[in-house]
């Protein structure tokens, strides 16, 4: 019976359970909530968010973290911007802000695993530094980019659905990261990394290697989401994507990947995706101010780090309660 009811306690039973109730919740807000328009622009809101997810959750399934996603992404959209108004064509502008994006996601990887520095400081200065580059090619105007058919990517679903492409790609990412992850010697060498990285590098695993790959994976991405980005407004600013990154941590957290690494699932990842989407537009549409949305998607960040360590806390706890009354016994015991 155990085993049976097993499956039933995993995480991602639990985001299932927080999907529907975020569904029921949104549909009483709003009669609109489940009209097709409306899902259309839910899975269109968080396409380049979840994106920038899928190569965040293989770097913290290593316990290292990237903050650094949503200036990439800016920095890439600027890039593209400026390569576009100085008449290069639109396919030569976009592989423009793919390079850039791989190699601010290289610069991260060199600091981090080249000269052993943390990555959460090295991320939170890149963050920085790829801002403030981008707002010093591009201070203050805004460069318009419109070419169609490509410039609809954003405003305008698949053929036949209610499917955003940006959605759509992630979906596909979607897939193959789950693949490699779940079920190739990359994956299971990921996991070991995590779980222990010394023992990593006894078992043969080039930890430095996989490190640096993941960030230039990660670098690339977001600047595939600058282009989404760009090509969604049809404009290019320095400050886009501002904030995305804790959107992007909220979502691999309440996947269920560990913050301390060597755990996690693509599955879980998809349905936080859903679940932060939903609940967005569904506090949009019952009229809560952006404000008390961050506090919200604060708290679920800060649960997401919590929950699943609270086996953790409380042995912890308890071996520390175990240890003040075993001294409290023995001063007793001199005493008398």
């Amino acid at each position: 019976m155990a085993d049976r009811l097993r499956p039933l306690l995993r995480w991602e039973a639990g985001l299932i359970l927080l999907l529907i109730g975020t569904i029921v919740y949104g549909n009483n807000a709003s009669q609109y909530f489940l009209t097709s328009g409306n899902v259309f622009f839910i899975l269109l809101n968080v396409g380049e968010v979840a994106i920038m997810a899928l190569p965040l959750t293989l770097i913290v399934v290593t316990g290292e973290i990237d903050l650094s996603v949503g200036a990439i992404l800016g920095l890439s959209g600027v890039v593209m911007g400026e390569l576009f108004m100085h008449g290069h064509g639109l396919w030569w502008s976009m592989a423009g802000a793919l390079a850039v994006g791989a190699v601010a996601g290289a610069f991260n990887g060199l600091l981090i695993t080249r000269l052993g520095l943390p990555s959460l400081a090295v991320t939170i200065g890149t963050l920085t530094l790829y801002r403030g580059i981008a707002q010093g090619i591009l201070p203050t105007a805004t460069i318009q980019v419109s070419k169609p058919p490509y410039s609809d990517i954003g405003v305008i679903p698949i053929r036949g659905t209610q499917i955003p492409w940006s959605f759509a790609f992630f979906a596909v990412l979607a897939v193959i990261f789950g693949v490699v992850l779940h079920a190739t010697p990359l994956g299971r060498r990921i996991f070991a990394i995590g779980a222990g990285q010394e023992a990593a590098r006894f078992a043969g695993i080039r930890v430095r290697r996989v490190k640096f790959w993941l960030y230039v994976l990660s670098g690339l991405l977001s600047g595939f989401c600058g282009i989404l980005f760009t090509l969604r407004f049809s404009s290019a600013r320095y400050d886009s994507g501002i904030g995305l990154e804790l959107f992007v941590v909220t979502i691999v957290l309440l996947g269920g990947v560990s913050i301390f690494g060597g755990r996690g699932t693509i599955i879980g990842v998809v349905l936080a995706v859903l679940v932060l989407g939903c609940l967005q537009t569904a506090m949009t549409q019952a009229l809560i101010s952006p404000q008390e949305q961050n506090i919200v998607i604060g708290a679920l960040l800060i649960l997401s780090v919590v929950v699943p360590n609270l086996p953790g806390i409380y042995g912890r706890a308890r071996l520390r309660w175990r240890s003040i009354m075993a001294r409290r016994h023995a001063s007793e015991a001199a005493e008398a």
